[in-house]
């Protein structure tokens, strides 16, 4: 557990829940699932005793459950917003057994377990999967940009807890921005190999599975959209007051929610383009093969059709009658090749100029 305090006067980080409030600043208390689990009772009483209330048994079993997508929430007293985090890396163990993932190994490595956060006045509590990088990144850039000469640089600290919750909430979905070079650059592979001439495509398995799993960040990122947009409706309602440092600060809050509602945004317009593409490689698979075909069974027909005229010349010769012409001849036999022979020259001539047996540009 991690315990920041801001404007006290500056920040500073422990490790103890705090048992009061001062003048000014707000608290962030940011702990991982199993220990909001353990130290929930203490969580609760601080929580009594520094805002004037504690979160309802509903949302506990909210910020507890790894299954949950992500949605919005409010009391008269607090906030509450789950979002499923998008990161290449593996914070806890499920409560139960999952299907594995096939497709590219980036979607396979891919994490959505969910990130709560309780946005009181004065207090942001934030429950995370174990071993957070999100967290550990965030809380870095925190004690890096509270120095002397960060602050001189121009960097600024959250100045209220529902801020600190939306630049998590940012950087959470900056982490997937991160993932989408590797995962594009592993599907296009795929597409090159499908619309290969004479490729034989066999991961038409890993393919669907790759498939439903994007379908599957689709249907998170618009959790994740519909929890933002909740979120957004509900702040603008907010009246400014000292806690939201006045109208300016309610104004920088909001702008703040439409870019990471803009950058959520670009996740579903990166991950239905991939769908998209997937979907297009695999008809225009199809489609080459289905070609491919045509022209195959375009010159077994020339061919059958150059050898249809030798073969009524071969039957007629050899029909069982006793005065057939040239049979009886010593040159018979040869006229009857050199005929065959120049129909068949001459039908493959007539065959390769309307393009019947050339091939197709490209292949």
């Amino acid at each position: 557990m991690r315990v920041f305090r801001f404007g006290q006067p500056a920040l500073s980080e422990s490790d103890t829940l705090p048992d009061r409030l001062g003048d000014k600043g707000y608290v962030w208390v940011a702990c991982t699932r199993a220990e909001f689990e353990q130290r929930l009772t203490e969580i609760q009483a601080m929580l009594q005793a520094l805002c004037g209330a504690s979160l309802l048994e509903l949302h506990v079993s909210d910020l507890l459950n790894t299954q949950l997508p992500s949605h919005y929430d409010y009391t008269s007293q607090y906030d509450l917003l789950v979002f499923r985090r998008l990161t290449s890396e593996r914070g806890e163990a499920p409560a139960k057994p999952v299907a594995k993932r096939g497709g590219p190994p980036v979607l396979r490595s891919i994490d959505t377990s969910p990130v709560g956060f309780a946005v009181f006045d004065r207090v942001l509590l934030s429950v995370h999967p174990g071993d957070c990088a999100v967290l550990n990144q965030y809380a870095e850039r925190l004690l890096s940009g509270a120095s002397a000469s960060s602050r001189a640089a121009g960097v600024h600290l959250p100045t209220q807890p529902a801020d600190l919750m939306l630049r998590v909430v940012n950087q959470v979905v900056d982490g997937y921005l991160e993932l989408r070079r590797e995962l594009t650059r592993q599907l296009d592979h795929w597409q090159t190999e499908l619309l290969l001439p004479r490729s034989r495509f066999s991961n038409w398995n890993a393919l669907l599975e790759a498939r439903l799993s994007l379908h599957q960040l689709d249907e998170i990122c618009e959790d994740q959209r519909t929890a933002i947009v909740d979120w957004i409706d509900a702040l603008a309602l907010w009246e400014p007051d000292d806690e939201t440092g006045g109208q300016r600060g309610l104004e920088l809050l909001r702008v703040r929610s439409r870019d990471v509602l803009e950058h959520i945004e670009r996740v579903v317009h990166h991950v239905r383009r991939l769908e998209q593409n997937a979907e297009t490689a695999v008809q225009m698979h199809f489609s080459a093969q289905s070609h491919r075909t045509n022209d195959i069974m375009r010159t077994l027909t020339a061919l059958t059709a150059i050898f249809l005229p030798l073969n009524l010349i071969a039957g007629i010769f050899g029909m069982n009658f006793e005065f057939v012409p040239l049979i009886h001849q010593q040159s018979g036999f040869w006229w009857a090749m050199g005929s065959m022979a120049l129909i068949a020259l001459a039908l493959a001539v007539v065959f390769w100029r309307k393009r019947y047996l050339a091939r197709t540009s490209g292949r």
